[in-house]
């Protein structure tokens, strides 16, 4: 190890000037974090300003150190203790930590047991949700192959059996649930198969999905020109989700000499990507967040709950070079089963190199990502944000410019048809979308209009 090259702290590394045997807390809540993450190094006699200090009395250090691991620390870490002699005969007590087994791995001590996990550089006590991760990992298991308390013959898999279909050719049998690692054989789901179960009984599933006015989520007088949310099926998840992407972005082109080449807003390849990343690899165990898709005028932006699985921060790393890390191994298997994801984890990879491949791509557009402890988002840029206006346009995508022409437009005509008294609070119902979003339409529309008031009013289509 070239002790130079290690400048600053990092995920693997921390450095201390001297061993503080009477603070044990100081480097212990290191030791925890680095055997509850992917572990690391505890260099000690470098100081803060990466000088080389040295320790005075190394052996003696060395005793301390093992004794106080095995003390403070529950269960007892494995660990290696070894001295490196740099420039000038300083001596230095490098204490390597290994990634535990048996996690969670506790400091005790000052009448408290903490836990601690390594985020970025940072040594930080663990949520009530990390503790649960690291208990399920102590137990070699996940949160989606745990077995639930919901019964397969209370649930349909419409959805996973269509799609099945589609991609193999060949019929979803019942056996398949237990091979699928959807339900036990006693038939009880596990929570993979609660979530891709028809109506998912894991309400904070849901996605919620918005196209905000402007840049950011306070864009003026309409704060929002469209937003939706949908629950059910992760499988469905992504049909709606896409969905709601596809209406909401426009389709740019421009002639060549014999045909005509589209530029479009977001590109399907990646976002489909980022979507089918964020349910499968999100953190369950967060409750009360979900997933949510956020289109500004510059940006689409895909937020799912939990960070990065081994608790780097993708902003430090090059996310070509990111091996792939599940969190949620039963839905992933499930994904490649359908043909949504791969297994070699090139997520990433497929993202930036969707976008690469388009015409109107520059290095200012590349997706980016970021991530932190309790979160991870991709950014995909708007690739026809600022082009100039003199380029043809079509919105939306390969749809005809006639305003009842949209598709969702089209919808609450054919009910407002069938049902000339029915309530914009039931097609929001049924479109999956807001009451405001349904009102909005309806005055884009410009061919029908509200006779009367409340539940003695009808609907009224001036020029069908």
């Amino acid at each position: 190890m070239d002790i130079k090259q290690l400048i600053g702290e990092a995920t693997e590394y921390d450095k201390k000037l001297s061993l503080e045997a009477k603070k044990p807390k100081s480097w212990c809540k290191s030791v925890s974090a680095f055997v509850n993450t992917l572990g690391g190094a505890l260099i000690f006699g470098i100081a803060d300003n990466d000088e080389i200090v040295g320790l005075e009395n190394p052996n003696s250090d060395a005793e301390k150190i093992s004794e106080i691991i095995k003390t403070r620390m529950d269960p007892i870490p494995e660990f290696r203790l070894r001295f490196e002699q740099v420039e000038d005969g300083k001596v230095l007590i490098i204490l390597d930590i290994f990634k535990g087994e048996e996690t969670p791995y506790y400091y005790s001590g000052d009448g408290v047991l903490e836990a601690y996990v390594r985020v970025g550089n940072e040594s930080v006590k663990a949520t009530s949700t990390e503790l649960k991760r690291l208990v399920l990992r102590g137990r070699n298991t996940s949160y989606d192959s745990q077995i639930s308390t919901y019964k397969v013959e209370d649930f349909a898999f419409s959805k996973l059996r269509e799609r099945y279909k589609k991609w193999t050719g060949n019929s979803f049998d019942e056996k398949d649930l237990i091979s699928f690692g959807v339900a036990n054989e006693q038939g009880y789901l596990t929570n993979a198969g609660a979530l891709v179960a028809d109506e998912s009984p894991i309400r904070w599933s849901r996605i919620f999905c918005t196209r905000w006015n402007g840049l950011n989520k306070s864009g003026g007088t309409i704060d929002a020109f469209d937003d939706a949310e949908y629950s059910g099926s992760v499988l469905s998840l992504i049909d709606n989700g896409e969905a709601f992407i596809k209406r909401n972005a426009k389709l740019m082109w421009r002639k060549t000499a014999n045909s005509r080449e589209e530029m479009p807003e977001y590109v399907e390849r990646s976002y489909h990507e980022a979507l089918v990343n964020a349910l499968a690899h999100r953190d369950y165990l967060v409750n009360g967040s979900e997933v949510h898709i956020d289109i500004y005028d510059d940006r689409m932006e895909i937020y799912s709950p939990g960070g990065m699985p081994d608790g780097s921060i993708i902003q430090d790393r090059d996310p070509l070079t990111v091996p792939s890390t599940r969190r949620n191994p039963v839905l992933a298997d499930i994904f490649n089963r359908l043909g949504y994801m791969e297994r070699k984890g090139s997520g990433f990879g497929k993202i930036i190199g969707g976008y690469e491949f388009q015409i109107n791509y520059d290095e200012s557009k590349k997706p980016s990502f970021r991530s932190d402890r309790y979160q991870f988002t991709v950014v995909m840029p708007n690739l026809n944000y600022n082009v100039p206006q003199n380029v043809p346009q079509d919105v939306p995508r390969n749809v005809p410019q006639k305003k009842e022409s949209n598709p969702l437009e089209i919808q609450i005509l054919n009910m407002i048809k069938k049902d000339n008294k029915i309530s914009t609070e039931k097609m929001a119902m049924t479109l999956g979308i807001s009451s405001k979003t349904v009102k909005r339409h309806i005055k884009d529309i410009g061919i029908v209009r509200f006779i009367g008031r409340g539940s003695n009013g009808h609907w009224e289509i001036i020029d069908d």
